[in-house]
């Protein structure tokens, strides 16, 4: 029987296509079955089929331990199964097969090359010890050494061990830490979920930091992998944002027998943080203001995150054209601010004006602030003179006026008389 090299893990050894099943059932005909069924193959290749007494003429004697009942090894290192046998026996080869039933695989054989794959003790008819280099987590299973004894009509299983099954240690991936779907506003709380794959053993433990305190949360939910021997890990933590999680980060350590340090995912909280902006309009000068007056509106939007903003101004309802805008600043605290300033000049006709500053940030509802232009109108030259005649009028229609006149006039109207009579005498 003739193979050609195949890469191991990927899967590794001959697939069930080159080898009929080991162990598919006993008895498809009464014993000696093996050699007798109606449909055996008429050319010489393995016949792998256990039968009541299948091998029992010509084993007397043959022993075939296989003493290891599990065994764990880690990824990338060297697996070795021990076969051993007694040196009397039938001809016939002797073989490492994985598993049993129509999914078996040839792992060794005296006549086959495979990637990987060697004996302990070349030459020996007794040690069929063999080595698998550079485990892979497909390379758990259960592994039987198997002999054969030869036949007219192919290799007839004399033998075969009891089993030793295989679990390879393997690294959690690396954690991945994900958000929710959509920003959130401060006050908010928000589920995390941090997730890790093809570990084994089951056993894992996850620590949650926000920066470097430590956060409480739920066991993680460990679930079966790909294989058999792996398995993976999901772990949430729900968290209330604040204002000042923009330069904060979600930790999740992940620790298992495999390694040496926790691996770590992290997540940048400002990823899932929005702070919606304040937004205020100034006049400058303030109304009231002179007409033909220049007068400026500006805008000033602060302290949002993050900083995906548009603005723009609107007369009476009506979007203006305007191009100053000034450019986005980071503040201390990590979010931004930016102004925009509009010039208007002041004139009757733009008098009880309303402009608007209309903001959207992150696509989010808009956010207006208004401001009203009113027009200062100078007297008219004419109503001051006809101001100044009615002050005059009044004043002469004042009874204390009259009063004082005549006050005054009777006064010196006694003087003048007193002092021609005195000239007389």
């Amino acid at each position: 029987m003739s193979h050609s090299p195949q890469q191991r893990c990927l899967p590794q050894g001959v697939r069930n296509g080159d080898v009929p099943a080991l162990g598919s059932g006993p008895g498809v005909c009464g014993a000696p079955c093996c050699a007798l069924c109606s449909g055996a193959p008429r050319h010489p290749q393995t016949l792998l089929s256990l039968c009541p007494g299948a091998g029992a003429q010509g084993s007397e004697g043959f022993e075939l331990q296989q003493p290891q009942d599990k065994v764990s090894v880690a990824v990338g290192k060297t697996l070795t199964l021990t076969c051993i046998t007694s040196s009397r026996g039938p001809a016939g080869p002797v073989r490492w097969l994985k598993g049993l039933g129509s999914g078996n695989q040839t792992i060794y054989d005296q006549t086959v090359y495979i990637p990987g794959v060697s004996r302990a003790s070349d030459g020996s008819n007794t040690n069929f010890t063999i080595h698998i280099r550079d485990v892979c987590p497909q390379d758990a299973g259960t592994y039987y050494c198997v002999k054969f004894k030869r036949s007219v009509l192919g290799d007839v299983v004399l033998r075969h061990g009891k089993g030793t099954e295989v679990s390879v240690h393997a690294k959690p991936t690396a954690p991945v830490v994900s958000g929710p779907g959509r920003r959130a506003g401060p006050g908010q709380s928000v589920p995390f979920t941090c997730t890790a794959g093809g570990f084994f053993p089951e056993d894992i433990r996850v620590k949650w930091l926000k920066d470097r305190t430590p956060i409480s949360a739920q066991q993680p939910r460990v679930t079966p992998g790909r294989t058999k021997f792996s398995y993976n890990m999901s772990s949430t933590v729900t968290m209330t944002l604040e204002v000042d999680d923009v330069r904060s980060q979600l930790i999740c350590e992940v620790q298992h027998a495999t390694l040496t340090a926790p691996l770590r995912g992290t997540y940048r909280l400002s990823q899932a943080l929005r702070v919606s902006p304040s937004v205020h309009v100034v006049a400058d000068p303030p109304s009231p203001v002179e007409v033909n007056k220049t007068m400026n509106f500006t805008c000033n939007v602060k302290d949002f995150y993050p900083g995906d903003v548009a603005v723009t101004w609107l007369e009476n309802g009506t979007e203006m054209k305007v191009e100053n805008i000034s450019r986005l600043m980071e503040t201390r605290q990590g979010l931004f601010k930016l102004s925009s300033v509009v010039e208007i000049k002041a004139s009757e006709e733009k008098n009880e004006s309303v402009f608007t500053c209309r903001v959207v940030h992150d696509s989010q509802a808009p956010i207006d602030s208004m401001a009203t232009l009113w027009i200062a109108a100078p007297a008219r030259e004419g109503t001051r003179d006809a101001s100044q005649t009615n002050n005059g009028l009044n004043l002469l229609s004042s009874p204390g006026l009259w009063l004082g006149i005549l006050l005054e006039k009777g006064l010196l109207g006694g003087l003048l008389i007193f002092l021609f009579k005195r000239g007389r005498a």
